[in-house]
């Protein structure tokens, strides 16, 4: 396992503002607690690899799970050290990778800058952004109460949302375990946060469900299947190209996902009619 360090303190996840309100032809002074966002730069060996911008929260599990979903590491033990460093600007993640691990990323090394609402910047080539991702294993399949289940336990596990109503959420649900739930402005950090989450806690992504809070985009599905998920369900609708991407990596892709049901785009084999 990693050596972890953490330098100098750090900014909290949301901060209270004052704001002026007009509702119902009213005017009123008060406060309002709203989300943050902070660039966070990626260092590997030394060198940086990325900045976002993101919610400075779960940063451990950010840097695993970006590093892991982006093909830099395979097992969290490929970082021999992690350091979350306060500096003027904002935060750095600094990793240091093992040996093998270090020399294959020096040799496919790129930049890029993004905001939280990104989850491709800086690509290079357009096969980059239509990568390619492991196909899903099939043995796993729910039920429709197991979907349903999962999406009711979204809403009161989303601490940071119910104080800001500004940020996302990643989701791995399993009928045994409950929620593992990760947040941040952009969607993509906080399934890059769960993904580091179920890494550290040894979970497999492919025996749960990934519950997101937003719709499913092609970056969302390629970050999942990295995962190793099998089934993606998100509470707004899909992108077409998500859905294609879906239907040849194996993927259940269920969206729309609502109190009163829920649809299936992709391998509906994994979910069963029973209740």
């Amino acid at each position: 396992m990693f050596a972890l360090e953490a330098t100098g303190p750090l900014p909290p996840p949301a901060q209270c503002v004052p704001r002026q309100a007009w509702r119902d032809g009213s005017a009123s002074i008060g406060e309002r607690i709203l989300a943050e966002e902070v660039p966070v730069a990626f260092s590997y060996d030394g060198a940086t690899h990325a900045v976002l911008m993101a919610t400075p929260d779960d940063l451990e599990d950010f840097a695993i799970g970006f590093s892991y979903t982006e093909g830099i590491i395979t097992t969290s033990g490929e970082i021999a050290e992690l350091a979350v460093v306060s500096v003027a600007d904002g935060i750095v993640l600094r990793m240091l990778l093992t040996g093998g691990r270090s020399d294959s990323f020096a040799a496919r090394r790129r930049h890029f800058v993004g905001p939280a609402g990104c989850g491709m910047c800086g690509l290079e080539s357009l096969a980059e952004a239509n990568r390619g991702i492991p196909m899903a294993s099939h043995g796993l399949q729910v039920g429709r109460r197991d979907i349903a289940e999962a999406v009711a336990a979204l809403p009161a596990s989303q601490q940071l949302n119910m104080q800001t109503r500004a940020v996302h959420a990643a989701a791995f649900w399993r009928a045994d375990q409950g929620l593992v739930l990760r947040e941040d402005v952009g969607r993509h950090n906080a399934l890059d946060k769960l993904a580091g989450a179920l890494l550290r806690t040894g979970w497999s992504a492919g025996d749960g469900i990934i519950v997101l809070s937003s719709r499913i985009s092609i970056e969302l599905v390629q970050k999942a299947g990295m995962m190793g998920a099998a089934i993606i369900v998100g509470v707004s609708a899909p992108t077409a190209l998500a859905v294609r991407t879906a239907e040849i990596a194996g993927l259940t892709l269920v969206g729309i996902a609502r109190d009163d049901g829920f649809e299936v785009f992709t391998h509906p084999e994994r979910i069963t009619r029973h209740w």
